[in-house]
């Protein structure tokens, strides 16, 4: 099976926003740089942090799409000067520097965070990522997949509310699944398939509006008989890539 990468993408805050890129170097054991490096803590999870948060932390831990759906609305990533530059269609566009400008980071998603849920407290940086599953892999989809299932739908629900990092192209619909425990080749660069990833309430949100469009956990399990969509890869070997190169398993 070859395939392309057609897309590349990164979310330097969890669950806020996301921006693509040209290329990355991807690093044996780690995620992709600057992946879920932030994160904004609640309430409840200040309980488990500490002063500097020295370890993983589970999602619920922050704020998150499944819980806010208008979360997934929030579209924008680096400037490329240490800052981040973040948009949402029923919020003025900010322009912060993670470093010093939590609290107006904070402010600014106040109106999309539920009332009767634990409040956002601060953004915290991880030690390594803040990824939905406490392990350093990175998330691969295919586009074949998501056009096929767009057919089911009867709409095109997009790459954004997925949350990607690495979008192929080429491979038959649905046929990543078939990859666990297999090595794809990136060129010398290696990545072992490890797991499906199993899709929670965030994907039912419209990543235009941050409305709910669908019960996507639902509507995979009726159309593919699982809630999975993606696979998560362990990068073994590590190396440079960009898009359009050839991807093998």
């Amino acid at each position: 099976m070859t395939a392309r990468i057609a897309r590349i993408r990164r979310h330097p805050i969890k669950s806020v926003g996301g921006e693509d890129l040209g290329r990355i170097r991807l690093d044996a054991a780690r995620v992709l740089p600057g992946d879920r490096e932030w994160a904004v803590l609640t309430e409840a999870g200040e309980r488990h942090a500490g002063p500097a948060p020295a370890r993983w932390l589970p999602k619920g831990c922050f704020l998150r799409g499944a819980a806010a759906p208008g979360l997934q609305a929030v579209s924008g990533g680096s400037m490329g000067n240490g800052r981040l530059r973040l948009a949402h269609p029923q919020l003025p566009v900010i322009e912060i520097d993670p470093e010093t400008e939590g609290p107006r980071l904070i402010d600014w998603l106040r109106p999309l965070w539920p009332a009767d849920k634990p409040a956002p407290t601060r953004l915290v940086r991880a030690p390594a990522a803040w990824t939905d599953v406490g392990r350093p892999w990175v998330s691969i989809l295919s586009l074949d997949s998501l056009r096929d299932l767009a057919g089911r739908l009867g709409f095109d629900p997009g790459i954004a509310r997925w949350r990607a990092n690495l979008w192929v192209e080429g491979w038959a619909p649905h046929a990543e699944r078939d990859l666990i425990g297999r090595i794809l080749t990136v060129g010398e660069i290696e990545l072992r398939v490890t797991e499906p990833i199993g899709r929670c309430p965030a994907t039912s949100a419209d990543p235009e509006t941050g409305g709910i469009d669908i019960d996507m956990p639902e509507a995979l399990k009726a159309h593919l008989g699982h809630t999975d969509f993606g696979i998560y890869a362990e990068v073994v070997t590590g190396g440079e890539i960009a898009l359009n190169d050839e991807i093998r398993a």
